[in-house]
């Protein structure tokens, strides 16, 4: 696969990451500040389907397209900013595969809720904590990816 294809796989792979962690998280918070189990129902069942269909397909291509890359360029793999990305690809891993099941069990609480007429109930307000507080380290992790793709550091 020639290089252009290769990088452009790449940076779609990366912008996915980047804009769906961002469209997820503002349509999850926005929903949650409704406190309607309804709302946070449909919300919630929408964003496992984006992360589903988008997110882990992204999460699947760039180690892939960025192997390949390094490979194609010289880059070595281990060492330098490649490293530094990969282990932060690592520390974004290591926050969203809980984030994926949270958002799963929200998104059950939340049609319990709805279909009882109940309030949502404090294991779901918890675990929201729980799926903010794991947000900003991925998302942050995924901006200092970005950031050493475009920079290449000599590190």
């Amino acid at each position: 696969m020639s290089y252009e294809i290769l990088r452009f796989l790449h940076v779609i792979g990366a912008t996915v990451l980047l804009g769906t962690g961002a469209g997820i998280a503002f349509f999850m918070v926005m929903s949650n500040r409704s406190h309607d189990p309804r709302l946070i129902a449909h919300v919630a069942g929408v964003v496992v389907i984006a992360d589903t269909v988008f997110t882990a397909t992204a999460v699947m291509v760039q180690p892939i397209t960025g192997y390949l890359l390094a490979r194609q360029v010289g880059w070595p793999v281990f060492s330098g900013w490649v490293a530094w990305s990969l282990a932060l690809y690592v520390i974004v891993g290591a926050f969203w595969l809980p984030v994926v099941w949270m958002q799963i069990r929200m998104r059950n609480l939340a049609i319990a809720a709805r279909d009882s007429g109940a309030p949502l109930p404090e294991d779901y307000h918890r675990l929201y904590r729980w799926w903010f507080a794991f947000g900003f380290p991925a998302f942050i992790a995924v901006l200092a990816i970005i950031w050493l793709m475009l920079t290449k550091p000599s590190l």
